[in-house]
């Protein structure tokens, strides 16, 4: 399985690691288990054309406000909308992974909800700062799940 993240403080990009060390887990248990493959997107990554299917993985941060009726602007993880955007990269996305902090009630993964709706590809799931094991196994299900 192939993801593609932006991770700003760092939390998404240990997701991401702590996921892959559990699929690895998995597939020791059964080679029938996908590995994963990941690569970050950053404000410096090279625009390349995707042509495997793959997942994304973003974090949420807005520009101030509520995220109801102001605030919900989109802020520092711009390069991974311009990716998907490039020689329209989404459309091999198989759906968004969410993050956040639940402290901000409705803006808690707003960005992974923006970018389903604007570039339809599903919800898949959340998860709240770095995640937990827990986490790790329930992500891994449903990303194995729509693989």
């Amino acid at each position: 399985m192939n993801i593609l993240y932006i991770s700003i403080s760092g939390n998404t990009r240990a997701f991401v690691k702590n996921l892959a060390i559990y699929a690895e887990e998995q597939h020791q248990l059964d080679a029938t288990n996908p590995l994963i493959t990941s690569k970050e997107i950053s404000d410096n990554s090279p625009f390349e054309i995707e042509n495997d299917p793959f997942f994304t993985f973003v974090p949420t941060y807005l520009e101030g406000g509520n995220g109801v009726d102001n605030g919900d602007t989109e802020i520092l993880t711009e390069a991974m909308r311009d990716y998907l955007e490039y020689e329209d990269n989404y459309k091999n996305c198989l759906g968004v992974v969410g993050s956040g902090n639940k402290n901000f009630n409705y803006q808690y993964c707003l960005t992974a909800k923006q970018y389903s709706e604007t570039f339809k590809f599903p919800f898949i799931a959340d998860y709240e700062l770095r995640g937990t094991k827990v986490d790790c196994q329930r992500v891994y299900q449903a990303l194995k799940n729509l693989n």
